[in-house]
């Protein structure tokens, strides 16, 4: 009888739906308690994104999702880890540049042809986020956003420098003027022209990377590595000049970096289209130093516009679709409410995947999205490579090298160009 009475409670929870499939979900962005469900007034990566995995869990009948710890230096080794050990999230984040790594093994489960079934457009998508999760002609992930580095900009402080011309900022067209400006900076308010995470993640990689895209270069073609070249020399160049006047800390991790700016210790901080909604937030607080901002697309030093970018999206690993037929439809649902909400995720200041998100009057009405809509034509990232975290990984480190430890320039590059041609020939 005991039997009886719970088999018919479980039938009656099924069908009241109190028992939900549970989805897990691997991310990053960083860790928001308070988030709610209101995806239209949470503030900042880590809350926005959560607000709409709580608005999904609250929001599909039958799903409950399930939001795992995951750090944001160590995520792809978390990840990795999970794959080994067979127990990978259900539904995972990661970056364009990882797709080739993790496809390459079969990890990535093929979605194109269940899409459809899942409410998911694909003919929504921009031809660039469609080609981000797409490998060897297969959709291998639903794309969340195109992002990149900025240039975010203290207005107070350029006005007093003279750097501000019909409400935007002046910003530098050469390595020289890059210099002259930032005298100009130091002199009129005693503060650094430019603040960056040079010593902790790779944003310094990807300013130099930019500088060398930015002369028709790339630190490798194909399964060749180009990194002793002049390219590359004049791209270190143009930031260690800065560090040489002392116009610039190349000390600052990603947090204190961040700080900076927000004490109004650096005119220009270079970071990521993620951070624009947070910053609009901290400029409109009296008690943040910061209190006239403006994102602006990254200069062009060189010959060419040119800045890093990459691709969030959304994977599912294959042998969920293999083995858990229900897990893998209640996470193309998931992916589903995630695609839908796509606009609320571009209020982080990320650029949307979907053309009827970016032809919407709503995304035009997005805080200071009129000050950078050149990025999008500058965008540029690496060749695709299966070793692409391991080629970041030399770079970080032979370039905070020349700017921590005074090593050599050509010592340097010559070997990094060792590693990254030892990496790509594996």
């Amino acid at each position: 009888m005991k039997h009886a009475i719970l088999g018919a409670t479980a039938l009656t929870l099924l069908a009241t739906g109190a028992i939900a499939q549970e989805v897990t979900l691997g991310r990053f962005f960083g860790d928001c308690e308070n988030a709610g469900t209101d995806t239209k007034a949470s503030v900042g990566e880590a809350c926005i994104i959560q607000s709409i995995i709580n608005a999904a869990d609250a929001t599909l009948d039958g799903v409950s999702v399930n939001t795992l710890p995951t750090d944001w230096g160590n995520y792809y080794d978390q990840i990795k880890a999970a794959y080994a050990g067979g127990t990978p999230p259900d539904v995972h984040v990661m970056h364009r540049h990882r797709v080739p790594e993790f496809a390459s093994l079969g990890a990535l489960a093929d979605l194109t042809d269940d899409l459809d079934a899942a409410g998911i457009d694909p003919s929504d998508w921009e031809p660039a986020a469609l080609e981000a999760v797409t490998y060897n002609d297969r959709i291998v992930g639903v794309p969340m956003d195109f992002h990149a580095n900025l240039w975010h900009v203290n207005m107070d402080l350029m006005e007093a420098a003279g750097l501000v011309a019909d409400g935007a900022p002046v910003l530098p067209s050469s390595p020289e003027e890059l210099l002259e400006h930032a005298r100009a900076v130091k002199e009129a308010t005693g503060q650094d022209y430019l603040a960056a995470d040079f010593a902790q993640f790779p944003l310094g990689v990807r300013l130099v990377l930019a500088l060398v895209w930015q002369q028709g270069a790339n630190v490798f073609d194909g399964d060749t590595a180009t990194l002793d070249t002049a390219e590359a020399r004049n791209a270190i160049s143009a930031v260690t000049q800065l560090f040489e006047a002392e116009l610039a800390n190349p000390q600052l991790n990603y947090a204190d970096s961040q700080q900076a700016f927000l004490n109004g210790e650096a005119a220009i901080l270079v970071n990521g289209t993620w951070v624009v909604d947070l910053y609009a937030s901290e400029a409109a607080n009296a008690e943040t130093a910061l209190s006239t901002y403006y994102a602006a697309d990254f200069p062009t030093l060189f010959n060419e516009g040119a800045t890093w970018a990459d691709s969030h999206m959304w994977a599912i690993p294959a042998p969920l679709k293999a083995n858990d037929p229900e897990t893998y439809d209640a996470a193309l649902r998931v992916l589903a409410f995630i695609n839908d909400h796509n606009v609320d995720w571009a209020r982080t200041g990320h650029m949307a995947v979907r053309s009827s998100v970016l032809e919407s009057d709503e995304y035009a009405g997005l805080p200071h999205r009129d000050e950078y809509t050149g990025t999008a034509d500058i965008a540029r990232d690496t060749p695709p490579s299966a070793r692409y975290g391991a080629i970041q990984d030399v770079l970080n480190r032979e370039f905070q090298a020349i700017w921590l430890t005074g090593k050599p320039v050509d010592t340097a590059l010559l070997d990094a160009q060792v590693d990254v041609q030892d990496l790509l020939d594996r």
